[in-house]
């Protein structure tokens, strides 16, 4: 959990408003998920040099002919004191690790559609565990933050990056609220499976383009459900087992709400049904998964009796 890298590259530059939130004094103070168990498990790691990394479609860190297999074993046991791994695949070390969300075949659906991430500052709000921060710098990213106010999945990402430590990409465990307003400075900012859980949609919108440049991209990938401009699902008490869900917009609502923010040259990029190949159950995250948030009867709805979950990405420009 080395943030010294970070500290170097935004002391000075437009991000220095975000000092405060990469010293110890900062981390000590987080009293919430477990923090002090999984500093405790991340100073217990082996050190292991990766012979290569490889950000594909499938992140790999190092090979198998990199430890030994007593290290390895060990390694193993240790990652699974981190589940549930929600957001991969992942490779380390030649340990395959099946998260829950196959994370490649969305990333498949919209990297094609956005502007080239080449030389781009890029943001990723809602990161995880850092997967599509590791995608982002394949696609040529200059850097990757990610902020993530879960610390289980933070720590994951430490977890990581203790592995990968050259990267440009790193997370912070922070709300977008937290960030200092106004940054105008990302190239592009990413923001998916964040909005439906957000108390405020519009206030979220506006300070994702406050983090932008003028001229920058925003892309937002949201749950919708079917309906016309100004229809919004606002469910009672749950979605999809989910208790933290506030509103779920229908396509042409997403689009208006990035409208009245003043975003500019709006188009939805994807839409898609998540099936049960792309989230599931595994060893990694055994847990109910989107097959225990469906009817067993009629997979068109949720076990609330709602519209099944659909998914859109809509990309957008800041003026």
């Amino acid at each position: 959990m080395n943030l010294k890298p970070l500290q170097n590259l935004i002391d000075g530059s437009p991000l220095e408003p975000l000092l405060p939130f990469t010293n110890e004094e900062f981390l000590q103070q987080i009293r919430y998920g477990d923090f002090q168990k999984w500093r405790g498990l991340l100073s217990q790691l082996p050190q292991i040099q990766p012979s290569s990394v490889d950000f594909g479609s499938k992140v790999r860190i190092g090979s198998a002919s990199d430890s030994d297999p007593q290290t390895l074993a060990q390694l193993r046991e240790q990652l699974l004191e981190f589940i549930p791994w929600r957001k991969g695949p992942f490779e380390l070390f030649g340990i395959d690790m099946k998260t829950e969300w196959q994370s490649n075949l969305k990333w498949d659906r919209l990297v094609k559609e956005i502007s080239p991430l080449g030389s781009r500052r890029v943001l990723d709000v809602g990161s995880g565990n850092g997967y599509y921060g590791f995608r982002m710098l394949e696609e040529g990213a200059e850097m990757v933050l990610g902020i993530d106010p879960h610390i289980a999945y933070v720590a994951q990402f430490w977890l990581l990056k203790h592995f990968a430590a050259e990267s440009p990409v790193f997370v912070l465990p922070l709300t977008l609220e937290q960030v200092p307003p106004s940054l105008n400075y990302f190239d592009t900012v990413f923001s998916m499976g964040v909005i439906y859980h957000r108390r405020s949609p519009i206030d979220h919108i506006l300070e994702l383009k406050s983090c932008l440049r003028p001229g920058g991209e925003l892309v937002i990938e949201s749950i919708c459900v079917d309906g016309e401009a100004g229809y919004c699902l606002t469910p009672e008490k749950k979605y999809a087992r989910m208790g933290n869900v506030w509103f779920v917009p229908s396509i042409p609502t997403l689009v208006k709400w990035l409208s009245r923010c003043g975003m500019e040259k709006i188009s939805v990029i994807d839409e898609s049904i998540t099936t049960l190949n792309e989230q599931r159950k595994t060893e990694w995250m055994p847990f109910d998964s989107l097959e225990d948030a469906l009817d067993v009867n009629n997979p068109t709805l949720t076990i609330e009796g709602l519209p099944a979950p659909k998914r859109v990405v809509v990309k957008a420009i800041r003026p």
